[in-house]
């Protein structure tokens, strides 16, 4: 077999593996976005029903790369892909900010919630993973939506990390305003995603298998030119 017809093989695979880690994370999502909406409805928790609604948005940001990856031609497609992410990050930022910053104005304190705890210590273990598989097909095929849609899906496991680090904190020592706080820190880096991902800055160069993952860190999203 030429080697042409190997690199065509190999993509092949990369797409429908893409396909797959993103049907995997939009059903996760949907799930999360239900149980943490409705917990936090229950424990009057406004940074787990923002959190439910964040899941939200990261489905919308997936559902794109599943569209642009559906065509028979997914580079067509590309630049669509990575506006409906970069907005998709905009949307997060301005609904985390907004929570935050009433949550501390206010003072609201949320009751305990042990289904919500429960909820994001899991997401705190299977996002990353998602992304990390996602990433790696992603910058190996050279997709830079797919990289967007990668580091979306890491940004959610922060978020995941810093309600789960609040409310834990609120129900252990009484600190209600743990959580807002870190929130808006993942709120700034949010709008750096969504940057990058808008001028297309989102994908390193394309790596072969077998090649050491450097994490994108001199050219991922937030990397200075």
């Amino acid at each position: 077999m030429s080697s042409p017809a190997l690199h065509l093989d190999r993509r092949a695979v990369l797409c429908a593996r893409i396909r797959l880690l993103v049907a995997a994370t939009i059903a996760y999502n949907v799930v999360e976005a239900v149980v943490a909406i409705t917990a936090g409805t229950v424990a009057s928790s406004i940074a787990l029903i923002g959190f439910g609604l964040d899941s939200v948005i990261e489905v919308s940001s997936a559902a794109a790369v599943a569209w642009q990856f559906a065509a028979p031609d997914p580079e067509r497609r590309e630049r669509v892909a990575l506006r409906v992410i970069a907005w998709s990050f905009f949307a997060l930022a301005a609904y985390v900010t907004v929570e935050a910053l009433r949550t501390l104005v206010g003072g609201h304190e949320a009751d305990r919630s042990d289904v919500g705890i429960a909820l994001l210590a899991l997401s705190v273990v299977v996002m990353p993973f998602l992304s990390w598989a996602q990433r790696r097909a992603g910058r190996e095929l050279g997709s830079a939506s797919a990289v967007a849609g990668s580091k979306q899906t890491l940004l959610c496991s922060y978020l995941s990390a810093a309600v789960l680090l609040g409310l834990v904190l609120n129900a252990v020592l009484g600190w209600w305003w743990a959580d807002p706080v870190v929130a808006l820190a993942v709120a700034v880096v949010a709008v750096r995603e969504g940057r990058a991902a808008l001028r297309g800055e989102t994908c390193c160069p394309p790596v072969r298998p077998g090649d050491e993952d450097d994490g994108c860190d001199r050219c991922g999203p937030g990397a200075e030119a």
